[in-house]
């Protein structure tokens, strides 16, 4: 299955995925659909006095793995840029991505809540639309197989587009003023780079929960605070050389302080320093 995936969605890394319009329609509308699915199937199991979970009030041991599933989540902002560049009148475009992201919560919220009361901790699998695969939970073989697929779909859409990005990103980080890549380094080397750590990573192991765990716990707390904050702080100062310094932002954020870059990255740091105590401690063979 690994080297079907590989070979039939690999060889877009190689070109460029435009025009993407009409499949992000699509797997939004299936991201809803499953989402609604497995909300209102683990009401009913709740409704219905089949509740088995009894969740604690905290456990610090989840910590690592929680940053795992931030970054997953705030992955929704990788397509910000694309929906808000074609807006003509930006007057209203706060209020229309705090309301997204107010949606977004709620649906995290949700599925998280009916999933943590509806099945027992040690019953819940890594990848949680498989739960919904026993016959016991649901009797239609076509919703079973629907969900159990869900991510195949997902995935299958979102891998193109995350890895052209990826390879795109690879050649901005390497670009050179002036200078162009050989062929074989713009149409091979960048995309190879690309595809082949994703695909030895999943060949080597199978334990999502480590994965997210480890990947969101480093590479996640870069992606989330660390970047974003260094961004934030250089493209002001390079707003400030291009603009001047007397120029207003309208669209400015109410978070403008430099003291909340500071934060942040006070917080990042916090954040690395706990999660790896928590993993030395927590995995005593490491």
């Amino acid at each position: 299955f690994q080297a079907a995936f590989t070979l039939l969605l690999g060889p877009f890394t190689f070109f460029n995925v435009q025009k993407t319009k009409y499949l992000q329609i699509m797997t939004s509308l299936m991201r809803w659909i499953a989402f609604i699915l497995m909300i209102i199937l683990a009401l009913i199991r709740i409704s219905r006095g089949q509740a088995e979970g009894h969740p604690s009030m905290a456990q610090l041991s989840g910590i690592r793995n929680l940053f795992g599933v931030c970054v997953y989540s705030f992955m929704c902002q990788h397509s910000l840029p694309s929906l808000i560049t074609p807006i003509s009148k930006k007057k209203h475009v706060n209020k229309l991505v705090l309301l997204d992201y107010i949606l977004i919560l709620a649906f995290y919220s949700l599925l998280s809540f009916t999933a943590i009361y509806c099945f027992r901790n040690d019953t819940l699998m890594d990848m949680y639309t498989l739960n919904f695969t026993n016959c016991e939970i649901i009797n239609v073989a076509f919703i079973r197989y629907f969900l159990g697929l869900f991510p195949v779909f997902t995935i299958s859409t979102n891998f193109p587009i995350i890895a052209v990005t990826l390879r795109n990103n690879w050649k901005t980080l390497f670009h050179r003023e002036g200078g162009t890549y050989p062929w074989v380094v713009d149409r091979i080397v960048f995309p190879a780079i690309t595809l082949i750590p994703p695909v030895l990573v999943a060949f080597c192991t199978h334990d999502l929960e480590s994965l997210v765990g480890i990947t969101g716990a480093y590479a996640g707390n870069g992606i989330q605070y660390l970047i974003p904050a260094f961004l934030a702080y250089c493209s002001r100062k390079d707003t400030q050389l291009v603009f001047g310094s007397g120029t207003v932002n309208k669209h400015l954020s109410p978070f403008r302080h430099t003291f909340w870059i500071v934060f942040v990255l006070i917080w990042g740091f916090s954040c690395f320093v706990f999660v790896t105590a928590n993993i030395v401690l927590s995995e005593p063979k490491l």
